[in-house]
């Protein structure tokens, strides 16, 4: 995901927590009143002006209850941050001793190159657990190591709809992938784009033909893929695809769906050019921003038929792992445990943040879509891992070439995973 999945998030009121919340931190084994001074290095993808800020006022209520300590923020670029931005840090000579990850193969792959210390101590034993319900925890675990601490959890893509357009063609929301597609022709006639992408970077298209692809597969086929476990041409990865070349074929995808940027799609859905757009749920924040007329709702991947998980959703977990070189791992846990407390988390939903921890979005002026979407993550049976935070880049990137291909119509879908399986072999 670009910086677009980490800016644009769900908005709502602050609520008021005295400071007074973080006075268990302030004592602790960071050590207020030591001699020792020293910096405190934060590093992550750039969250956007307004988690900045939140960020930044974490670290100047750190600084001021532990004198001598500096904490310094290295906010980068996100695509830059995610392919070779970190691995750079993390190699440099001054590295992180705080770094963001997401959940999934890339966590795994920085315990395994020893860049995670142990936090389970550190839960168990200290408030920091108590910030957080015990099931927050599992995918931060590997190897039965708590090595994350909690930040996001979001939705990844879901197809947004216009309200207002369904209701006057006398479209309902369908509950079958054959009422899904069924839906493109009525809209077509009426002169919209039935579902505007903008997949120029990949990812957007990406996802969302991967949700339909894992859905075929089944999540454990679409796991071992992921892992190349399985090859890219497999039967079921074929499948998979051709469901997505029949929204091409149908006329439900818009012609220029890998020529504009998700910004761009997302526009053709504000302005009331397309009725559906299939995104995460950032998507609220920013449409309540920019399209503040707009009428809109969601409605998850409708059930395909012989696909095993029907209810399965695409999402990711993000959290701020302890670096196991860092030589202040005490005050890192200290400034993770500060930023959890509801006085910060608070203002992170406040800025469009979803945090993980307890109590975090359980308010009544968040808004009731994103409440759902809250709920659908939590209480399906299935979570799908987007390629692109849950696996390897390199796998992920021939995936969504192949997506490309197929939503671009340069390749039918056993074509498209051909392709994909070649350059994974070379």
């Amino acid at each position: 995901m670009n910086s677009t999945t980490t800016t644009r998030r769900a908005a709502a009121l602050l609520a008021p927590v005295i400071i007074a919340a973080a006075a268990g931190v302030s004592g602790g084994r960071a050590g207020a009143g030591s001699d020792e001074s020293f910096t405190l290095r934060v590093a992550m993808g750039s969250p956007g002006e307004a988690q900045i800020a939140v960020w930044e006022a974490a670290g100047a209520a750190f600084e001021e209850a532990h004198e001598g300590i500096t904490v310094e923020f290295n906010f980068q670029d996100d695509d830059l941050y995610q392919t070779i931005g970190l691995p750079n840090l993390l190699g440099s000579g001054n590295p992180p001793d705080v770094y963001f990850e997401w959940a999934g193969a890339r966590l795994e792959e920085r315990y395994e190159q020893g860049f995670t210390h142990d936090l389970t101590s550190a839960v168990a034993d200290t408030e920091l657990g108590d910030l957080f319900d015990e099931t927050a925890f599992n995918s931060m675990t590997v190897d039965d190591k708590i090595v994350m601490i909690p930040a996001n959890a979001d939705v990844t893509n879901v197809i947004w709809y216009n309200v207002d357009v369904f209701a006057e063609l006398g479209l309902s929301v369908p509950a079958t992938w054959d009422e899904f597609v069924a839906l493109c022709p009525t809209i077509a006639d009426a002169g919209m784009i039935p579902m505007a992408i903008g997949n120029l970077d990949l990812w957007a298209g990406g996802n969302f033909a991967s949700h339909i692809v894992s859905r075929v597969m089944g999540a454990e086929a679409y796991d071992a893929m992921m892992r190349e476990e399985l090859p890219m041409n497999a039967p079921e990865v074929v499948e998979g695809l051709e469901y997505v070349q029949q929204l091409v074929d149908e006329g439900c995808v818009n012609e220029s769906v890998n020529a504009i940027n998700d910004n761009e799609g997302a526009q053709l859905f504000f302005q009331g050019r397309a009725a559906m757009h299939p995104i995460g749920s950032w998507l609220v924040s920013w449409a309540i921003e920019e399209a503040p007329e707009l009428n809109f709702d969601y409605f998850n991947l409708p059930a395909i038929d012989g696909a095993e998980e029907q209810d399965s959703v695409i999402g990711v977990a993000t959290g701020f792992v302890v670096n196991a070189h860092s030589e202040h791992t005490d005050a890192a846990i200290d400034f993770l445990t500060l930023f959890s407390t509801p006085e910060f988390t608070g203002q992170m939903v406040e800025a469009g943040g979803t945090p993980m921890a307890r109590g975090a979005m359980d308010r009544d002026d968040i808004d009731e879509r994103l409440t759902r979407l809250t709920a659908d993550l939590n209480e399906t049976s299935t979570v799908i891992a987007p390629p692109d935070t849950g696996y390897d880049l390199r796998v992920a990137d021939a995936l969504y070439g192949a997506q490309a291909e197929v939503l671009g119509g340069q390749a039918d879908a056993a074509q498209a995973a051909e392709s994909a399986a070649a350059r994974l072999e070379e």
